[in-house]
């Protein structure tokens, strides 16, 4: 049996286990930095540290006063945070005690709340602020479950009825427990089985009521394991975290972590990460493609506005980056080192200095690679940013696959692809081609839906993912597309949208949001939202400066601006791919009205339904084949 082998199988019951493992193994080092804004308000916000020794203490007090409220094991806590320090404290703190993570994200409506913390039928809510506990107060007749809110950050909130305590209150409850009873916490997480759960996270999903995906603790110590195992981090990283801890994604980080020992940076305020990349410095970031793309087209968007000139040299070294990451990595596959010929590499020297150099930077200078999950990243944008030495190791995994399956694995990274399995997992392609997983990361079952849970998942452990993918002959998998998003036009010709979107994220650097649509039609169109921020500049060059954004998106001249950016697109397609027609949206999609999920996903049926009238508009009277 290898090293690999024997760490992985060989692990714990919990990561509960992990962490007191943890903190006896580096009590003093430093484990978490978080921002604490300036008095004033104004001004770079003043980073604080907590060693492990430290944030042990508060997550013990948070443990041991959940129970002094009553929490039984697997009975379940929820959590509607934004993501924050307190949120790693508070959900280490529920798995200390025993109980199980329910967890919300903050932008969820007052109704699917209620919702989730019904069906999760979950004693307490952790909540972050004022608004949340609105939310739980306005439905609180409606959950007989719900015992006691605990708010974050009690600004505001009224804490005077005694079903409501700060945090503070409750880590002081919890630490007068754990005075009587000081090996209050090691008893609870030495009783801890690994088929126990640990987590219960409702997919946002893109239609119907949210499913609960029960993970248990095992799920989270093989990830912890297998994430190590990789060699991908190391306890000298940091990382910087931002991403929705309430989402698979930014949960299953926390859990490497702990078992590699390295710092993690806090702060999930998405309007604060530009400016804290060059204070926090990371050495490793995971993000969703939304960001790359966002990051891509501000560059793009800032070189435009500097003149044609610096476009240009933009748009040449753009080129030279996607042309010589390409050669590189294929030199990789077939050599095992990254070389390019001596003219590409002069002429990359030469975009490095002018460019890319910027670009990295901007990212803190220190940034050895980036993890992108969610969704596909367009290709394009990946090469683009691996050139300009940004390298993106896209992955890939489900909620109900505790989030990381794939990996790519480091310097072999191959853009497009999502990597290789992580150890332990195995994969297989059905003759459908839907992708197929088995291991230790894969969820118990769907929560009180039986039905739905023998849907997806075999007797002997296979799990349907939905998605549809293939695997080159040396384990590298590349997703095609979901399997329920395949389009089929009424001539028979199967399309994949999302390759298509992402192709045209690539091309224009204005758009924000596609959906690309044809299914039994006789030819696919396109809804598309433009980037506010990245359209600005362009509007003040083409005299729609100061105007409205629906203004800007209605007018001509970006529409035919768009429109040369789709005939771009269509070059590079098979006829039957091509976006004979498109509509410019009024606004941008968001979460709030419910097109895109809080992971950034697109709510296909939601967009389409709402804007039924403008993809009719496109085919009514239309003979076009």
């Amino acid at each position: 049996m290898s090293d690999t082998q024997t760490l992985i199988e060989n692990r714990p019951p919990s990561v509960a286990g992990l962490f007191l493992e943890r903190v006896t193994a580096t009590p003093d080092a430093e484990a978490y930095r978080y921002p604490v804004p300036s008095a004033s308000g104004e001004g770079p916000d003043d980073w604080k540290s907590l060693t492990w020794a430290q944030a042990s203490e508060r997550v013990h007090a948070i443990a041991a006063g959940l129970i002094e409220l009553g929490i039984r094991p697997q009975q379940r806590v929820a959590l509607a945070s934004s993501t924050r320090l307190e949120w790693i404290l508070a959900d280490l703190g529920i798995m200390c005690a025993g109980a199980a993570t329910t967890t919300v994200y903050p932008q969820t409506n007052t109704e699917e709340s209620a919702y989730i913390l019904s069906d999760s039928e979950s004693r307490v809510l952790i909540a972050e602020d004022a608004a949340q506990l609105a939310k739980a107060r306005e439905k609180k007749a409606e959950l007989p479950d719900l015992t006691h809110v605990v708010v974050i950050d009690a600004t505001g909130a009224d804490t005077t009825e005694d079903w409501v305590l700060t945090l503070g209150a409750l880590e002081a409850l919890g630490a007068a427990r754990l005075e009587k009873e000081p090996e209050l916490i090691k008893e609870r997480v030495g009783a801890l089985t690994k088929d126990q759960l640990a987590t219960l996270i409702y997919t946002s999903g893109t239609t119907g009521r949210p499913k609960g995906v029960r993970l248990p603790h095992d799920c989270w110590s093989y990830m912890a394991k297998a994430i190590a195992a990789t060699g991908l981090v190391t306890g000298d990283d940091v990382q910087y975290l931002w991403l929705p801890l309430a989402h698979v994604f930014g949960k299953v980080l926390t859990s490497g972590q702990i078992e590699v020992g390295h710092v993690t940076a806090v702060d999930g305020r998405v309007d604060k990460i530009i400016d804290n990349l060059p204070v926090v410095r990371p050495t490793y970031m995971a993000a969703v493609p939304r960001i790359f793309e966002k990051v891509y087209n501000g560059v793009a968007a800032k070189a435009r506005a500097g003149g044609g000139a610096k476009y240009k040299i933009f748009q040449w070294a753009a080129g030279v980056a996607r042309e010589y990451a390409k050669v590189t990595q294929d030199n990789f596959k077939r050599t095992g080192t990254a070389s390019a010929p001596f003219g590409l590499s002069t002429k990359h020297g030469i975009a490095d200095k002018l460019v890319y150099a910027k670009i990295r930077e901007a990212f803190g200078g220190r940034l050895r690679a980036c993890v992108s999950g969610s969704a596909a990243l367009a290709p394009d944008i990946g090469y683009f940013f691996a050139g300009a030495g940004i390298h993106i190791l896209e992955g890939y995994g489900l909620t109900e696959s505790s989030a990381a399956s794939f990996v790519n694995p480091g310097e072999a990274y191959r853009t497009g692809t999502v990597g290789k399995p992580l150890p332990g997992t195995e994969v297989r392609i059905a003759d459908d081609g839907e992708i197929l997983l088995r291991g230790p990361g894969i969820m118990e079952g769907y929560h009180k839906l039986p039905e739905k849970t023998a849907e997806v998942l075999e007797s002997d452990g296979w799990f349907h993912t939905g998605d549809i993918g293939e695997l080159s002959p040396d384990g590298y998998l590349r997703i095609t597309d979901r399997k329920k998003d395949l389009i089929k036009t009424s001539g028979g010709k199967y399309i994949a949208p999302a390759e298509v979107e992402g192709q045209f994220k690539a091309v224009c650097p204005y758009v924000s949001n596609i959906l690309v649509h044809g299914a039994d039609r006789n030819f696919c169109t396109a809804l598309i939202a433009l980037d506010e921020i990245a359209l600005t500049p362009w509007a003040k060059e083409n005299g729609l400066e100061g105007r409205p954004y629906a203004e800007i998106v209605a007018a001509p001249a970006t529409v035919e601006m768009v429109d040369g950016y789709v005939k771009q697109l269509n070059e590079g397609l098979q006829r039957w791919q091509t976006i004979k027609k498109f509509r410019l949206l009024p606004r941008d999609l968001d979460v709030e009205h419910g097109e895109i999920t809080p992971s950034l996903k697109l709510k296909r049926p939601v967009v389409e339904r709402e804007y039924k009238h403008l993809i009719e508009e496109m085919y009514d009277g239309s003979r076009e084949a």
